[in-house]
């Protein structure tokens, strides 16, 4: 079976603005994780550094990653419900893909959105053509809900296809792993911000 590297997640701090800012030089993460290209390294630090670690709005719950003693993605828990929120993760640079990381994370924002906010549900959504990122939301024991609305992924456009777990699915899974999707994550860089969240400048 295959391993899910350990991760950990933190509030991110102020020297993890120039972690996420060289992230930036990686024409393939930003293509994939929809950040602006071709902004100043200065700018995307700026970014990080006031407008998600010093006053995040108040919507946004950003928790980075850390492997290994490293930075190496953040979560997030979005929304303004006591109940329920959207799940998005980031793995980068993209030399980290293809390592589980992903699913890693994944799993560590479920059960963050589970244990420490008491969620009753946790959803999520992600483009088909990101089928990395599909698989690891069947992977983690989303279902499927539905279809979102209409964007665009690497230039192509489709709709988000939705997921969702519930608390009493999520437990069911910890106690008994093999009834989520066993499946490999295959390393994807990311799932689906919120729409309103500002993962990135521009």
């Amino acid at each position: 079976m295959h391993t899910i590297p350990a991760v950990a997640l933190r509030p991110l701090t102020s020297a993890d603005a120039a972690v996420l800012a060289d992230w930036a030089a990686d024409d393939t993460f930003v293509a994939h994780a929809g950040w602006t290209p071709g902004l100043a390294w200065d700018e995307h630090e700026r970014f990080w550094l006031r407008r998600i670690i010093a006053d995040p709005p108040p919507e946004l719950l950003r928790l980075g990653v850390e492997h290994e003693g490293a930075l190496i993605g953040y979560v997030d828990l979005y929304g303004t419900r006591a109940d329920e929120r959207e799940l998005g993760y980031v793995i980068g640079p993209s030399t980290r893909w293809g390592q589980g990381l992903g699913k890693a994370a994944a799993r560590a924002g479920l059960a963050y959105g589970f244990d420490s906010l008491a969620l009753a549900s946790i959803w999520a959504e992600a483009l088909p053509l990101n089928a990395p990122s599909v698989r690891i939301l069947e992977g983690i024991g989303m279902r499927h809900t539905g279809r979102g609305d209409e964007a665009s992924f690497l230039g192509v456009r489709s709709h988000y296809e939705q997921y969702r777990i519930t608390r009493e699915q999520y437990e069911k899974i910890r106690a008994d792993p093999s009834t989520a999707d066993a499946r490999a994550d295959p390393g994807t860089p990311a799932a689906r911000p919120p729409q309103q969240n500002p993962t990135a400048p521009g």
